[in-house]
């Protein structure tokens, strides 16, 4: 079978790390090659380029420029990473992709959900997540678990307004399609869990098929 393509969406300190890493032991015990890959980054050239994005240093950053970049980091991640894995059947699972942009840029940036779409396009190519995880989480235990990190990265420092806008827009972009199984990010990571493998468990017994 061609590989299977996982991502996890939500707002920053959602627990998509947690999650993923929970994830890809069981796919690994159960007997599957299983890749993680993140966004910005996976590859050496995107990680060049997320240290660009988030440096805290870099708040002259346009948005135009922000969006250019993520764009530059997903092309070659899809490209070296993504794109191969898929094709030799593994299982890959991303934290984030191109929805996040979307929603950052598109909407939390104001650039519009067609401009990001079309200047991502190229860079994607063919390649479309077969499952998506969007951990929703409030606004106010967001910032809740922030407080409790260091060193927050220039994105993770913008205001509440701007998170706020995040989190709506991923309601709004990634509400009523198929692909996209929306959790409850304040419930114990244990039963998001649980939701996480079920799904996934359905999502391999239709790819095999």
């Amino acid at each position: 079978m061609k590989g299977l393509f996982i991502v996890m969406e939500g707002p920053d300190s959602s627990g998509k790390t947690t999650q993923i890493n929970l994830l890809k032991e069981y796919l690994e015990e159960a007997g599957y090659e299983c890749l993680i890959t993140r966004e910005p980054g996976g590859t050496v050239i995107g990680e060049e380029v997320r240290q660009l994005i988030l440096n805290p240093e870099h708040k002259e950053m346009s948005p135009v420029t922000e969006m250019l970049l993520y764009a530059a980091s997903r092309a070659q991640l899809v490209h070296e990473v993504i794109g191969p894995a898929l094709e030799e059947g593994k299982i890959v699972i991303s934290d984030r992709f191109v929805d996040s942009s979307i929603v950052y840029q598109g909407i939390a940036r104001k650039l519009g959900i067609s401009t990001v779409s079309a200047v991502n396009a190229p860079g994607i190519g063919i390649y479309r997540p077969d499952g998506i995880f969007f951990i929703d989480l409030s606004e106010a235990e967001g910032l809740r678990r922030k407080k409790e990190q260091k060193n927050l990265d220039r994105m993770e420092q913008e205001g509440i307004d701007f998170h706020h806008m995040v989190s709506e827009g991923y309601r709004k972009v990634l509400s009523g399609r198929p692909e996209v199984m929306k959790i409850d990010g304040g419930r114990s990571i244990d039963t998001i869990q649980k939701k996480i493998r079920n799904h996934v468990d359905e999502l391999l017994k239709k790819k095999n098929r």
